[in-house]
């Protein structure tokens, strides 16, 4: 096992300057991670061991920002509104000059990871646990929250609450749900009667590998469930609206290369985004457009799916980024385009996906107005002197599926067709894809990227071709529409998309109305 000592003097004999705030980081480590660093870079090169360690550095910063997230909003539960508002400019005036229509990138994630090992997964879904668990020690219900290993121990009829990571969910002969829960000290059993109506069908809603809070009487190696209790998304989340009148609006999933690809729709748009459509008083409002965001799948891809090949009008990824480049080039420059990736860019599918890559998106790239972000990300828009901006989660939505074909309130009241639903649900979990099965992901060793540490003021996705707008304790909730007509795939799937309808959002206001670009 290596120690700390060998690991310094192994990278000062590679002339790697040991700065403050890596001696930090090795310091804070324990024995596995410090073995991991030094098995990572012991037979590199000294331009890839400056890399790793950068990437390391990257991680660790990430993680600490993440936790001054939760701890922050654990302060704010006691503060006012009036409070967290101060709170919140400060917090947003170390992120970037104040400058008219500038976007400020709150987290992105560009971490290039090495080979996994078993330990990662186990390391993830621990730091996963951690940071939720600080958001609901924050919750007033579990005030007196016990480890695992202590409630097994309590006297039956007591009162008990545990925070755990739901491992199994089992229905008895009775129709009661059974879960099994799980923390560092053990496991537990809690039940949920059928006949706690309420508590029945928020037992219903529940996924393996979420973390939630467990309130009740103990029983016999038991907990009989009296309430449930999610990190979810404070009440008292303030409303923030700009002191400037300016607009977003909300696209995804156009999808060029795609025979299906509504061309003359999107041309359209372009007309009217250019002040050369609509009344007087369109025009007008186009000019107050400062931000385009783009929530995914710009292109359609190649081999998605099996037969995509009969699809397709462009067969080469390359022809179809120079395509999509083409046509977002005639967006005005004064806009600035901000875009993530989907399941269909070319790219890797693992979750946080890396911003596009430029080697085949260079022509997006070539934008000088576009600002290229990871899947998910967290960006900051509209900021002026006194005012903290609106912060903006973009997330594809490619989890969606999983909780639309297996949570019953989602799929049993209009599924694909209520995104809304699928993101209130993600937002009272603080998760974007809480369930191992939901999504291919990456396990980060030191922090959950997918966690939803710092609240939104706008939650906007796209993957299901449909659009949808909705409110959920002050934050917009917004599901983009598509440029693509129904394929075939898609018909199999039972998907019935809406396309060629943008989301605008009033920044001043917070309103936010639907255009269509087609009947």
């Amino acid at each position: 096992m290596t120690t700390k000592k060998e690991l310094v003097q192994f990278l000062l004999a590679k002339k790697i300057i040991v700065t403050g705030k890596l001696m930090a980081m090795i310091k804070e480590q324990n024995d596995q991670e410090t073995e991991k660093l030094y098995t990572d870079i012991q037979n590199k090169d000294d331009d890839s061991i400056r890399k790793i360690i950068f990437s390391y550095l990257q991680t660790e910063k990430q993680k600490e920002q993440q936790n001054k997230d939760v701890e922050k909003e654990n302060t704010l539960a006691t503060n006012s509104a009036q409070e967290q508002n101060k709170e919140a400019t400060n917090d947003a005036s170390d992120i970037e000059e104040v400058k008219e229509g500038t976007v400020s990138i709150i987290s992105s994630f560009t971490t290039k990871e090495v080979n996994k090992e078993i330990q990662d997964f186990v390391s993830y879904f621990n730091e996963r646990y951690k940071t939720l668990e600080r958001l609901l020690r924050g919750r007033q219900e579990l005030d007196n929250v016990t480890a695992i290993k202590r409630a097994l121990q309590k006297e039956e009829r007591e009162h008990v609450a545990i925070i755990g990571i739901v491992k199994e969910i089992n229905e008895t002969k009775n129709k009661n749900i059974i879960i099994t829960l799980e923390d560092s000290t053990g496991e537990m059993k809690a039940l949920v009667s059928k006949n706690k109506r309420e508590i029945y069908e928020a037992g219903k809603s529940l996924v393996r590998d979420e973390v939630v809070g467990i309130v009740g009487v103990a029983g016999k190696g038991i907990i009989f469930v009296e309430k449930i209790v999610w990190p979810e998304v404070p009440v008292y989340n303030e409303l923030k609206k700009s002191p400037i009148e300016e607009y977003a609006i909300f696209l995804s999933d156009i999808h060029v290369g795609s025979k299906q690809f509504l061309a003359a729709a999107f041309e359209k748009f372009l007309k009217w985004i250019n002040g050369e459509a609509g009344d007087e008083k369109q025009r007008a409002l186009v000019k107050k457009i400062k931000y385009v965001f783009i929530v995914g799948d710009v292109v359609d891809g190649v081999g998605i799916y099996p037969g995509q090949e009969h699809d397709l009008e462009m067969t080469d990824i390359y022809d179809q980024y120079a395509a999509c480049g083409a046509l977002l080039a005639q967006i005005p420059k004064h806009m600035k385009i901000i875009i993530c990736p989907g399941n269909h860019d070319a790219m890797r599918l693992a979750e946080p996906q890396l911003p596009l890559y430029e080697d085949m998106a260079k022509p997006l790239y070539d934008l000088p107005n576009a600002v290229m972000v990871s899947n998910p990300a967290m960006v900051n828009v509209g900021r002026t002197e006194g005012f903290p901006g609106i912060s903006v989660l973009m997330y594809h939505g490619y989890s969606f599926d999983y909780y639309i074909a297996n949570v019953d309130e989602i799929r049993n009241n209009g599924g694909y067709d209520r995104a809304d639903l699928v993101m209130k649900y993600l937002l009272q979990r603080r998760h974007l894809a809480p369930t191992h099965a939901s999504c291919v992901y990456i396990p980060f060793r030191d922090y959950d990227p997918m966690v939803i540490s710092k609240i939104p003021d706008i939650f906007a996705t796209g993957h299901l071709h449909k659009t949808s707008v909705s409110s959920y304790r002050n934050i917009t909730l917004i599901c983009g529409s598509c440029w693509q007509g129904k394929t075939a795939f898609q018909e199999k799937m039972g998907h019935n998309p809406e396309p060629a309808r943008v989301p605008l959002v009033n920044l001043q206001t917070r309103e936010v109305k639907i255009l269509k670009f087609m009947e």
